[in-house]
């Protein structure tokens, strides 16, 4: 695991800046930074990706159709990925310390999630209740919240590998219990925004595409907050 926890934020801010104004990232741009950083794709081949997709776009003699989306700078950020496996020095980015976390900081992020998702309103079917599993969630997180403000020994490595564990549980939950002409028509939406984009990069990555898509807006609908490190 990458031991940057501003992977979203960095790639974020460098999209802005080369695009030479505030876009905020839509619900597909955030989906799309997730998959590249679940598959390893390293930040610094995201931000190359990024500047180079700008650059191109900069050099074209008529710029009628703007950059509006990450998507975009998929294939560029493939190929960057590509080229500094084959140099060897993707292992670089790894070696990176983490920046700017400290233990009241993670501390507070755990307690926050807590609190939302005790707050949450949840659907529920006969027999599924995803409240029960939020109730428990929430305790967890309190718990591991303590157990860092007591110094407890924790590498932030073993801390993701359990709030992973913890959000997929409640996802497989939620996904149960949510009626299904919801997740239709959120499956739906996802087509529609990837359609533009599905020459660009490959079927496997819009495939993951498409689903981190559809668990994001689910979640977001329900006001689940996601447990990774990743969105501090």
């Amino acid at each position: 695991m990458h031991n940057y926890f501003n992977y979203f934020t960095e790639t974020e801010e460098h999209f802005q800046r080369r695009r030479g104004g505030i876009l905020m990232l839509s619900t597909l741009d955030w989906a799309l930074i997730e998959t590249w950083k679940d598959a390893g794709i390293p930040l610094e081949a995201v931000l190359r990706g990024i500047d180079t997709t700008f650059d191109h776009y900069e050099q074209r003699p008529s710029k009628t159709r703007k950059i509006n989306g990450l998507g975009f700078c998929a294939q560029e950020v493939l190929a960057a990925a590509e080229s500094m496996k084959e140099a060897a020095v993707g292992i670089a980015v790894e070696g990176k310390a983490n920046k700017g976390f400290d233990s009241a900081e993670i501390a507070a992020f755990l307690r926050r999630n807590a609190s939302e998702l005790e707050r949450a309103k949840l659907p529920s079917r006969p027999g599924i209740s995803p409240e029960a599993i939020a109730f428990e969630t929430a305790k967890s997180l309190n718990e591991l919240a303590d157990e860092i403000e007591k110094k407890v020994s924790l590498k932030l490595e073993d801390l993701e590998q359990r709030l992973t564990v913890l959000e997929e549980k409640l996802l497989a939950i939620l996904l149960a219990a949510i009626p299904d002409d919801q997740v239709v028509a959120v499956r739906q939406q996802a087509d529609r925004e990837l359609a533009a984009y599905r020459n660009k990069m490959p079927s496997s990555q819009v495939e993951q595409l498409r689903k981190q898509f559809v668990h994001k807006r689910l979640l977001e609908k329900y006001g689940v907050p996601r447990l990774s490190l990743f969105y501090m």
